[in-house]
């Protein structure tokens, strides 16, 4: 089983709509497949028309008075299951640092779930937190949308440099560009400068198109609510990166 965490110190960069597609196309191919909406908003959980609760709130999950098994709701698409967001998880901290040994928890609680998925995706809110800390324990990629910006890729270069002094298990990282807008020449020149000239960032991008803003309303992933449109191919192509990756 691969635990693959979408994540960016930043919000609102495309972190639900890369989990949510990515794990829709995984399970397309046969993969079973858990997505974990992680963010006490519960975007992910929206989009798969799931109530965002779980019985006793993400302390109940941590201290395994619910259990994982138990919270796992079904998704109307084949081989896609969800654990749901809970707007407890804001206090995530606080139940994590409670515990022993905080930062291996979450990998704990996913661990036993091995024989019954190939792959579990972690929809990630932002920020650098002991949440964050235990995703990149428990995670084998980092996956990172990033802004074609100047900022961004200082976030970016932060980030990096975190993984690479944290104290435990260390993610593989995988930035790509996210919401990119040809017409700007910004983006243009921080797209065609950077993608193919570093190994730990994708060449392909996710183009910031009205189809995949409008995955709020349609509630269903793009890659299956418009398998043939150019936002679908796009994360596509990032999954065909991923996976030869993984």
């Amino acid at each position: 089983m691969k635990i693959v965490a979408s994540y960016n110190i930043k919000g609102g960069v495309g972190k639900t709509s890369t989990a949510v597609n990515l794990a829709a196309l995984a399970a397309r191919e046969g993969r079973r497949t858990l997505l974990w909406d992680l963010d006490p908003q519960g975007a992910a959980s929206f989009l798969f028309r799931i109530r965002p609760r779980v019985k006793g709130g993400g302390k109940a999950l941590l201290r395994r008075r619910t259990t994982v098994d138990a919270a796992i709701k079904g998704t109307d698409f084949d081989n896609l299951d969800l654990l749901p967001s809970d707007f407890s998880y804001r206090n995530m901290d606080l139940d994590l640092d409670a515990e022993k040994k905080p930062t291996r928890r979450l990998r704990s609680l996913l661990s036993p779930l091995a024989d019954e998925y190939d792959l579990v995706f972690l929809d990630c809110p932002p920020g650098i937190s002991l949440v964050s800390e235990s995703v990149m324990h428990a995670a084998d990629w980092l996956l990172v949308p990033l802004m074609p910006a100047t900022l961004s890729l200082r976030t970016f270069d932060q980030l990096t440099a975190f993984v690479a002094d944290f104290d435990g298990r260390r993610p593989r990282v995988l930035a790509f560009f996210s919401m990119v807008d040809r017409r700007k020449r910004l983006h243009r020149e921080v797209v065609d400068g950077l993608t193919g000239t570093r190994a730990d960032i994708a060449t392909a991008t996710i183009p910031a198109l009205s189809a995949i803003e409008q995955m709020a309303e349609v509630r269903s992933p793009v890659t299956m609510s418009a398998p043939r449109s150019r936002a679908a191919q796009s994360y596509g192509a990032l999954w065909a990166d991923l996976q030869r990756r993984l």
